[in-house]
């Protein structure tokens, strides 16, 4: 029988057998659990019953989405399905074993998709050109396909507070408006949900904790395209944030779920025109 617990020192999924007994790794299990918790009840993202397909791509991130889904569904803190999928981009360099086996060694539940999308990006791109763009658009249509096919209402995906950081400046510094990463994301055609239960989880935690379960990682660069990446550049800005004032990227993404429309500048959002003097009879925006 699977325990009813939240307690990181109770019987867990077999995965976690071996991992490291110091305090540090289990206040380390605790606080991204407890982050990861967070996030699932502050979107709403579970509904009893449902089958969602858990996006491996073999980095620190998704290993540590999927391991730590695991944990709170051995739990009985999950009372959703999960299936691990990896999809085999046919990168010339991927090893294509290390997924297969590592999941089957568990015992998890899981998919492996084959579709050379490697070759399709680097026909479309030039050679100076990062690929990422073109290669995460296809990857996601093939992910919503296979979650069709597998009667999964939701697609998950490993993205962390840092990645949601970075893509707020960089749509602040580059694309001209105020957006970030979704949390929770309804796709085009209405049938599958975008999740990102590690919304609240912090990057280096993730880093730490990939290290102390042993993650079999496979580097994200093996198609050679990750240089000069404009996120590298909100990356480093934000470390150097973080260094000169302790705390700003929590603070920053509380700002994110503390949105005021009246003091900002969109006129979609607040009525602007409405405003007046109180012997006018119009509303205030001085909140």
């Amino acid at each position: 029988m699977q325990p009813t617990s939240d307690d990181p020192s109770a019987p867990v999924h077999p995965l976690f057998a071996d991992t490291p007994g110091s305090v540090e790794f289990r206040k380390l299990r605790k606080r991204l659990l407890r982050n990861m918790r967070q996030a699932i009840d502050d979107f709403a993202m579970v509904k009893p019953g449902d089958r969602w397909l858990v996006g491996l791509s073999g980095g620190k991130d998704s290993f540590g989405l999927l391991a730590l889904l695991l944990d709170l569904k051995w739990r009985g803190l999950l009372p959703v399905d999960l299936l691990a999928c990896n999809l085999d981009q046919g990168q010339p360099s991927f090893p294509k074993h290390i997924l297969p086996d590592w999941l089957a060694k568990y015992g998890i539940e899981h998919r492996i998709e084959y579709q050379d999308t490697y070759s399709v990006v680097t026909d479309k791109i030039p050679e100076n050109r990062t690929y990422c763009s073109l290669c995460s658009r296809l990857r996601r249509g093939h992910l919503y396909r296979v979650a069709r096919e597998e009667g999964c209402s939701a697609l998950i995906l490993g993205h962390h507070r840092e990645d949601i950081l970075e893509t707020f400046f960089m749509n602040l510094f580059h694309g001209g408006r105020l957006a970030a990463m979704p949390p929770k994301l309804l796709n085009d055609e209405g049938d599958v949900m975008v999740m990102r239960p590690l919304s609240y989880c912090a990057e280096a935690d993730l880093e730490k904790f990939a290290a102390g379960m042993r993650f079999p990682i496979i580097p994200c660069d093996l198609c050679g395209s990750q240089d000069g990446l404009q996120r590298n550049a909100m990356k480093a800005m934000l470390a150097d944030i973080e260094k000169r004032m302790p705390g700003r990227k929590d603070t920053m993404i509380r700002a994110m779920t503390t949105v005021r429309p009246s003091h900002l500048l969109d006129r979609s959002l607040f009525d602007f025109a409405s405003l007046s003097t109180n012997n006018g009879g119009g509303q205030s925006n001085d909140q």
